[in-house]
């Protein structure tokens, strides 16, 4: 599994509205990162030259995906959840699972979306910078659940659920 880099310095907000939360150089050795933008609780990843940024806790029970494996599914770029193996694709948020149709006498196995889960958020580099935007939070996604800092409870007290 992979290691997440934190950051010590506190984002901060461009005139966009975009928040700088690492530079380019800082995704090096972990290839993501984890911060927190305005009270939500983000895991950033940098994978075949493209960032994601994704709210940290997974939809399904709020697993922490900054510990997650990045996996090629289906043609997807995917984070696993470390927790309960979900599959949460980086680009667009959705969960993703395996299964067949019943109806096919092979019983050939396929990946099928479940629909956005995961809340994604736009990320733009300007300057070796890497930025993240907050997507609209009027639309309620899954993970919405889980993603804000004063919903936290600290790492060393979360229970992974059974």
């Amino acid at each position: 599994m992979g290691q997440w880099l934190g950051i010590s310095a506190a984002p901060v907000a461009d005139d966009d509205g975009s928040v700088l939360v690492a530079k380019e150089e800082d995704f090096k050795e972990s290839k993501r990162i984890r911060t927190t933008v305005k009270d939500r609780e983000l895991v950033v990843f940098y994978n075949e030259g493209q960032y994601h940024a994704l709210d940290l806790r997974c939809y399904h029970a709020g697993g922490p995906l900054h510990l997650g494996d990045i996996e090629d599914i289906g043609g997807q770029t995917c984070v696993i959840c470390p927790w309960h193996q979900y599959t949460i694709a980086l680009a667009t948020g959705e969960g993703l699972y395996q299964g067949s149709d019943p109806q096919d006498p092979l019983r050939t196995k396929k990946w099928f979306s479940k629909g956005v889960k995961q809340r994604v958020h736009n990320t733009t580099v300007k300057n070796g910078g890497v930025y993240v935007t907050l997507s609209d939070t009027s639309i309620h996604f899954d993970s919405d659940d889980y993603a804000c800092e004063k919903l936290k409870e600290s790492e060393n007290t979360v229970k992974k659920p059974k």
